[in-house]
């Protein structure tokens, strides 16, 4: 699983024969400590705090003795050995003064380092805090049953480990449609044992840390959600009570990790404490001072087809609004895509978190499971709005264009009070659909319980979406529901969306004349011609390995034929052997002008090659990815109302079965319905009014950000 951020430094801090594991990342003249919480999770729970912070600060984080890549001693886990264990880690990584993190458990080494090392911390902040207490005795001993908070016992603990981490996993993340974040912290928690919690439990004292409050000097920040079922928030006012011009800010309707359920405003808010309210320098543009309106175009790297209707939008905008400036925050392979047509690219998306990279870190053989991929992806989305909310911050649009970009909508829609211009949602399938549909699939209860936090968004913050454009008709719509008890698909979309009808980057009555693009494109036109692409990430290396060595049987019937396999940005042409009348190529700019003239065209199965396929009026052979959703629900579902071919599985798809599929449809006519045109200049004309000067409109937030209280 990649990682949204690598660390720049890593080690062990070694305290008494113990190895704690540490990590360091950014650079800047501050530093930013994220103790660990309790025994049960390591450092990892801080994944969606590290990137962000790591921009502004360095940030230091280790795991605790018990868990993670730390040591898991017998013994030795009381308050004073986290304590010391932090006094090491900063030594080992050069700390002289710093800001420290804690939560939870966490919190009571730090306000130990507080308390006892002013010299050391100069500014705390305490997540989901109360003065501690001890244990009570039915805590250790056994029940005839264990009902709701009785789960809560060592002895349960050691016969029902898992069962319990589940349990106690669902009081911390208590908020609607938790189902990551607990997912997570089980999977976390299984990396140590319930003994070890056993002996913390033993040797920790909590209650040690209440004399130590008074003596806290350092500008404090504690953070508590109202619903909190781990502390209660009489806890945490007691905690500010105790230490002197400690600031309260509650979280309503939030839980005891705001940090993992919340990230945004949990960012946000501690970004200022750290500052002191304001950063030490911005830069703002008065509105006046800009001549031209200005849009922020965000294009998902998922797919290079993105780049290419995104780039035919823009091409109609500027057509109704020549004075239009486009900038546009995209990743490579779209950069590749957006630089070459001379597009301004934004200097901040060289620092977004790369998601081609980490798909390719998901996938097996022709394999990606794309709904759970997009899951995993959660601190990588995270970090890309984080950075988004920077560059809106200090350089204002005035509008914001998203195709795809699912961080930008879910964000925008958990934290309404951000959006500050005309927003527009682009997209060409709505619905995460589980490729496990049998009784009580968890894929089916957990893509249910997503689509069911998108209905709410929408439907409880419609004016977050100034527009929302799908790409496409009602009828290339699944016609299912999103899940039990949730609306039907192509309905609900109809009500919440204005179609725009495909958008093709081209007209294709352009391409009508093959024989003269291929004298213009370098190739023979006697002589078929069979190109094969499987997109822009390295998925599809293995397909193009197959193809090879099916076109190699196909030569033996066809000798005249040429093979173009492109292998797209990210796989090497030198990782497909050579076949005898195959020219292997990477990246092709505007690639749909060699489809237009193939006599048959092999690939992997996305959306916007096949579509293109179909325009053309092209025979070919689609073979979509193992397990994703998008291409064997969405995609076929589409292909089928225009009547083109049946997709083939990979595990049919063997050099033999694809030689015969390859003679067979190579040069076959075909009978597609018609690609209806201008979908790109209908959703030029849907956009451009937003550019007009804006109305005020009211603004919510879906959990109020309360503070000071008391």
């Amino acid at each position: 699983m990649l990682r949204a951020l690598e660390p720049e430094k890593k080690g062990f801090a070694d305290r008494d024969g113990v190895r704690i594991y540490w990590e360091r990342f950014g650079e800047g003249e501050r530093t930013v400590t994220l103790l660990p919480t309790w025994n049960i999770i390591h450092s990892r729970c801080w994944k969606m705090q590290v990137p962000y912070l790591a921009r502004h600060a360095r940030v230091v984080t280790f795991d605790p003795r018990g868990n993670g890549k730390s040591d898991r001693p017998a013994s030795g886990y009381s308050l004073d050995d986290h304590y010391r264990d932090a006094l090491a880690v900063l030594g080992a990584a050069g700390v002289e003064r710093t800001a420290v993190f804690g939560l939870s458990d966490g919190c009571f080494p730090a306000t130990m380092l507080a308390a006892l090392r002013p010299d050391l911390v100069e500014r705390l902040v305490l997540v989901g805090f109360g003065p501690g207490s001890e244990n009570p005795p039915e805590f250790w001993q056994a029940r005839d049953q264990y009902e709701g908070w009785e789960k809560n016992n060592a002895v349960y603990w050691l016969e029902h480990y898992e069962s319990f981490l589940w349990w106690f996993f669902a009081q911390v993340f208590n908020e609607p449609h938790s189902t990551k974040p607990i997912e997570d912290s089980v999977r976390w928690g299984l990396e140590t044992t319930p003994e070890i919690l056993v002996a913390q439990e033993r040797e920790y004292d909590r209650s040690a840390i209440i004399p130590l409050l008074p003596e806290i000097c350092c500008p404090t920040l504690i953070v508590n959600g109202s619903e909190d079922e781990i502390i209660p928030l009489a806890g945490a006012m007691a905690g500010r009570d105790a230490i002197a011009g400690a600031r309260l800010v509650v979280i309503e309707g939030g839980g005891h990790c705001p940090l993992a359920r919340d990230p945004v405003k949990f960012n946000l808010l501690v970004r200022d404490f750290l500052d002191g309210g304001e950063p030490s320098e911005r830069r703002i543009t008065r509105s006046l001072h800009r001549s031209r309106p200005r849009a922020l175009y965000i294009s998902s790297p998922i797919g290079l087809g993105h780049a290419q209707r995104d780039l035919a939008i823009a091409r109609e905008l500027r057509r109704l609004r020549p004075d239009l400036e486009i900038v546009w925050l995209a990743q490579d392979p779209v950069t590749r895509v957006l630089e070459t047509a001379g597009e301004t690219v934004h200097p901040a998306s060289k620092l977004m978190a790369n998601e081609s990279a980490h798909i390719e870190s998901e996938m097996g053989e022709h394999d990606l499971h794309a709904f759970q991929t997009l899951r995993e992806m959660d601190e990588i989305l995270l970090a890309n709005f984080m950075l988004f909310h920077d560059v809106v911050r200090d350089d204002r649009y005035d509008l914001w264009l998203g195709d795809e970009s699912w961080e930008l909508d879910y964000y925008l829609h958990e934290n309404p009070e951000l959006r500050s211009a005309p927003y527009v949602f682009i997209t060409d399938f709505v619905g995460w659909l589980p490729m496990d549909d049998s009784p009580g699939s968890r894929e089916a209860i957990v893509a249910a319980d997503y689509n069911a936090e998108n209905i709410h968004h929408v439907e409880r913050y419609p004016y977050v979406r100034d527009a929302a454009l799908f790409i496409g008709s009602k009828d290339d719509i699944v016609p299912r529901h999103f899940g039990p008890e949730l609306p039907f698909m192509p309905d609900w979309i109809e009500r919440h969306f204005d179609f725009t009808g495909y958008v093709l980057p081209f007209d294709p009555a352009d391409f009508a004349d093959t024989e003269r693009l291929r004298r213009e494109l370098g190739y023979d036109p006697k002589r078929p011609l069979v190109v094969a692409s499987v997109g822009g990430s390295g998925v599809g290396i293995h397909l193009l390995r197959r193809i090879a060595a099916a076109f190699a049987e196909l030569r033996k019937d066809v000798p005249e034929t040429h093979l173009l396999l492109v292998c797209g940005p990210r796989i090497d042409p030198r990782a497909i052997e050579p076949v005898k009348g195959m020219e292997v190529v990477g990246y092709v700019h505007d690639l749909f002008r060699t489809l237009a003239c193939c006599d048959l065209a092999v690939v992997q199965g996305g959306l916007t090659t096949t579509m293109e396929l179909v325009a053309h009026r092209r025979p070919f052979i689609y073979i979509p990815l193992h397990n994703h959703f998008e291409q064997n629900h969405h995609v076929v579902h589409r292909l089928r109302g225009y009547g083109g071919p049946e997709p083939t599985p990979y595990e049919e798809a063997t050099p033999a079965r694809l030689a015969e599929l390859m003679g067979q449809r190579l040069g076959a006519s075909v009978d597609y319905e018609p690609i209806e045109s201008g979908g790109a200049a209908r959703a030029a004309r849907l956009i451009a009014p937003l550019l007009e000067e804006r109305k005020g409109r009211s603004k919510g937030v879906s959990r109020r950000l309360v503070a000071p209280v008391g």
